[in-house]
């Protein structure tokens, strides 16, 4: 097979009628350029050229050769054309994992954002739970996920480049009526006489719940296994009972309950919210860019007046 970078030595070659001046188009030494076209000449089996006294001419064999030297070199830029708009953004896909608290709160706002810059860039989001997610990553099903965890199951995995995005506590959800609601914190301790609002289906929040309050030095009373956070605060709502959530899983809260913070010390956990991807393989351009995106949505998510904002207005009950 031919050499293509010593075709297009002779393609140079042959629309400027000089060997010379080929060679410093392309970078060259004058005795490099010949030495490469004595070599195409070889794999050719064949003249290409004719050296005159002042330049070349190419033989009817070489003009052929670089007329098809010409069509390659199009083919070539056009190439690096297409490499150069996936750099800039402007074309490409990102295949995103994520799992519901995200994809509710701060996963909206970094694509809405995402999308305004690099609109050429096409997105797919794979929605799961957190052991599915890391699979989706092991395999290459997805780019890059958003993956959670506690600390006592933290992702320790060499497969995975981890990036911690914040830190998200757990806070007490009460009706808005609530002799709770004028705490400005609450202690675990101090609910062992309640009921609970607990999420089904072995969900992690409910491992949470029950951890802490054993923690605490009590076995939490269940009045409501409930399916998702918006059911969960509609029951604490009606009464039925309190519970623990991710302060990121009520950015949608309802008017008739309130988000009271855990005084300092308490065993309420904090779980971390990561981006991750598989450590083997380099992050594409719009990967990286996601991942900045990502990085500013969540300082904005971790904020400490949205915190108070979103804990909802607790002294004035």
């Amino acid at each position: 097979m031919l050499n293509v970078r010593r075709l297009l030595l002779l393609t140079e070659a042959t629309e400027r009628g000089s060997l010379t001046a080929a060679a410093e188009a392309l970078g060259m030494t004058t005795s490099a350029a010949s030495q490469q076209m004595s070599l195409l000449e070889q794999e050719a089996g064949q003249p290409l050229i004719e050296r005159l006294p002042r330049g070349i001419r190419p033989t009817p064999a070489g003009a052929a050769l670089a007329e098809r030297g010409q069509a390659i070199r199009r083919e070539l830029r056009a190439a690096q054309a297409d490499l150069d708009s996936f750099t800039a953004l402007d074309q490409g896909s990102l295949r995103l994992g994520s799992f519901p608290t995200a994809s509710a709160s701060l996963l909206p706002l970094a694509l809405t954002r995402f999308r305004r810059r690099h609109a050429g860039i096409r997105i797919e989001v794979r929605a799961g739970v957190l052991a599915e997610l890391r699979e989706m990553l092991h395999t290459g099903e997805v780019d890059q996920g958003l993956l959670w965890d506690y600390e006592w199951n933290r992702l320790d995995d060499p497969a995975l480049a981890l990036t911690h995005l914040l830190d998200d506590p757990t806070v007490l959800v009460v009706p808005a009526d609530s002799p709770l609601r004028t705490r400005r914190s609450v202690r675990l301790g101090d609910l062992a006489d309640q009921e609970w609002i607990i999420r089904a289906d072995n969900h992690p929040v409910a491992d949470v719940l029950r951890r802490s309050c054993r923690q605490a030095g009590f076995e939490p009373r269940i009045a409501y296994s409930s399916h998702d956070y918006q059911e969960a605060q509609a029951m604490v709502a009606a009464g039925l009972g309190i519970a623990l959530a991710p302060r990121l899983a009520l950015t949608s809260r309802r008017s008739d309950v309130r988000l009271l913070p855990f005084a300092s010390g308490v065993p309420a956990p904090t779980r971390r919210i990561l981006l991750g991807r598989a450590a083997a393989r380099p992050a594409t351009p719009p990967a990286q860019a996601m991942a900045r995106v990502l990085r500013t949505v969540a300082q904005r998510f971790a904020a400490p007046d949205l915190h108070r904002a979103q804990l909802g207005a607790v002294r004035r009950g």
